[in-house]
């Protein structure tokens, strides 16, 4: 949990984690800046993600929205000359903190990328690698790990008999649902998803869909969409990005049918981007 994110934690610090808990808001951005080098890709944008929801970013290409995601687990950290300023708030300890455990950090908020990227190893390989590399070495707590990693992932009854067989030779829905079941494995309490059906046929992308709903019973989760009628079908909330900035942010209904900002209006209704 949230004391294994920092390096050094203080009493204090963790009794104000236990307050966060209880709050329900998952996530708190204040004033958040990233930067590529001297380029500026988001500008000072500050939200509330809040626990068991689905949250939408929406907005056309190069708006900042996969790169504000990416910030939510310190992806951005891989990218040379890439820096952030500003808070992500998580259980009150702000993530941005150069003492936090980033692969701590990235076994709570887990990520699922647009392309379906198994791993070259079984369907069994592929969930128990990083439980292995963490340290879980019993087989029968990691056969029950991947079982119930598969049927959260609503994959188990497809792949039940040929779990050591390569994950390669699945569907790409199936293999995303797996890569889901990767992350799922892993306990998270946030999911990022970054277009996670874009490369998938109409009806895997709506297992995919279906699943999401479902996994927000016990997952905070934010995914970035192209798709409007994916945003408008399956999330809560809604944030619309451009150029940067964070346009608009409200639920789902209200940004679809009348949003407070004409800009959102005009991307929503395809006049633009």
């Amino acid at each position: 949990m949230v004391t294994t994110l920092l390096e050094k934690e203080t009493a204090e610090q963790t009794m104000q984690s236990t307050v966060q808990l209880q709050m329900d808001n998952i996530l708190k951005v204040n004033n958040l800046e990233i930067f590529y080098g001297e380029k500026r890709a988001v500008n000072g944008i500050s939200m509330d993600i809040e626990k068991n929801s689905v949250t939408a970013l929406i907005g056309p290409s190069g708006c900042g929205k996969s790169t504000f995601l990416r910030s939510v687990n310190r992806m951005n950290d891989l990218i040379p000359g890439a820096r952030a300023q500003g808070e992500i708030l998580y259980e009150d300890i702000n993530i941005l903190s150069e003492q936090i455990n980033v692969v701590a950090l990235r076994k709570e908020i887990g990520m699922v990328f647009q392309k379906p990227n198994p791993f070259p190893k079984s369907i069994y390989e592929n969930i128990t690698h990083a439980l292995k590399f963490s340290g879980i070495k019993k087989k029968s707590q990691l056969d029950e790990i991947v079982e119930e990693s598969l049927q959260k992932a609503a994959l188990w009854d497809e792949v039940k008999d040929r779990l050591h067989k390569s994950a390669l030779s699945l569907s790409g829905g199936q293999q995303q649902r797996l890569c889901i079941a990767r992350t799922i494995a892993m306990k998270p309490t946030v999911m990022l998803l970054d277009e996670p059906s874009s490369a998938l046929d109409p009806i895997s992308n709506s297992k995919v869909e279906d699943l999401i709903v479902d996994l927000k019973k016990d997952y905070s989760i934010i995914i970035v969409t192209h798709n409007m009628q994916q945003a408008s079908r399956i999330s809560d909330k809604t944030a619309f990005f451009l150029s940067g900035d964070l346009i608009e942010y409200d639920a789902t209904e209200k940004i679809f049918t009348n949003p407070s900002v004409k800009k959102t209006e005009e991307y929503i209704s395809g006049r633009f981007g």
